[in-house]
């Protein structure tokens, strides 16, 4: 590819977490005299209210493209993600289709941009659980072997590409977009104690004891009801000794209900509904420890040097356990307990900031993008 003018990057996202991804990458691409972009949302994430907080609060553009896609199975958004890019697509003159994480969207628009012969660039590549009953597992597998250019945050990714036969000069090692938001949005975080007023819960949670968090959302954890109440009834004995923030995904908290399990939970543990980017960060950062399956908070928390419980049997951000301040525990209930009480006893594992998790990722992408589009 030759840059005779500008490269036209068509920028993916899709569910929150490709929110957090792209606000940088936007900032980047707008001091790049060399990019000029436009934004696609998917519609993967169909919360509105919730949408336009992230817009709003991670100072990312207005779509110049909403799919309006919706709800459904991974089957189903997976293929109207594409039937309704690809023209968009014809519309847009592509040069280049840029995309984030291991979402749905992430791998539709990849497979419509290689199908078309337009270079993907796949931000993020390279993560592995090695859990191919992880439908983002197959997403990440997929695209990368679509990528044309793929940037990776740690160090292990490149050793997981080539071993999936991707040429490493296709691979740059530039650190990790998300932590370049949470890095920039620290400072704009409200104080804990205004996230419990907003929610009424102070009295609770502003004691000497502090507190902890819990996400939940897996279908390994949340889908079998067996699983669901095991976790739960865990959870519950741990409040008793710190009072824990659950801001619950709707359909987690869906299935909570389908099942029952409600009282289960105790009044030490305070469902929240789901949170905007501010106040997550804000009680991440003010948390004793958090419990969780989320990915992206495992990165965050290695970040703020808060201890974090992962309620899965593996991870495809092993840097989080190996210089970070998270630890694997599965949902064996004795294992959560007694590292929960470690925790709470010693502080947890001290953590260290990954190599390149500096703020500066979306920097380094942006200026390759442009060596990659000139040098061909």
């Amino acid at each position: 590819m030759t840059l005779t003018d500008s490269l036209k990057i068509v920028c993916v996202v899709g569910a929150r977490p490709n929110f957090m991804k792209i606000a940088p990458l936007m900032r980047a691409f707008s001091r790049e005299p060399g990019i000029k972009t436009t934004l696609v949302h998917t519609g993967q994430h169909y919360d509105e209210a919730m949408k336009a907080s992230f817009f709003e609060q991670l100072d990312i553009p207005q779509p110049d493209v909403d799919l309006e896609v919706g709800s459904a199975s991974h089957a189903v958004q997976t293929a109207e993600i594409m039937k309704r890019f690809e023209p968009e697509m014809e519309r847009l003159s592509t040069g280049a289709v840029l995309v984030v994480g291991d979402v749905n969207s992430t791998i539709a628009c990849a497979l419509v941009a290689a199908k078309r012969g337009v270079p993907v660039i796949h931000v993020e590549a390279g993560l592995r659980s090695y859990d191919r009953g992880m439908p983002e597992e197959i997403n990440r597998v997929l695209t990368d072997q679509l990528s044309d250019l793929l940037f990776t945050t740690e160090r292990d990714a490149q050793q997981n590409l080539e071993r999936e036969g991707i040429d490493a000069a296709r691979i740059r090692f530039v650190g990790n977009v998300m932590i370049d938001t949470l890095l920039h949005n620290r400072k704009r975080c409200p104080e804990p104690g205004q996230v419990f007023a907003a929610f009424s819960v102070t009295e609770r949670f502003s004691g000497s004891r502090g507190y902890g968090m819990l996400t939940l959302h897996r279908p390994s954890n949340v889908d079998d009801p067996q699983v669901l109440r095991s976790l739960l009834e865990t959870i519950g004995d741990l409040s008793r000794s710190l009072p824990l923030l659950f801001p619950a995904h709707p359909r987690t908290r869906a299935r909570i209900e389908a099942a029952g399990l409600g009282r289960i939970l105790g009044e030490d543990v305070v469902l929240l509904p789901p949170l905007a980017y501010l106040d997550m960060l804000a009680l991440m950062s003010g948390a004793r420890v958090l419990l969780t399956d989320s990915g992206g908070i495992q990165e965050e928390t290695t970040a703020l040097g808060v201890p974090c419980i992962t309620l899965r049997e593996n991870t495809e951000r092993p840097i989080t356990v190996t210089a970070g301040t998270n630890s694997i525990v599965g949902t064996d209930p004795t294992l959560i307990r007694e590292l929960f009480h470690e925790i709470l006893t010693t502080g947890g594992k001290a953590g260290q900031m990954p190599e390149l998790w500096d703020g500066r990722a979306a920097e380094r992408i942006a200026a390759d993008i442009v060596r990659w589009a000139t040098d061909g």
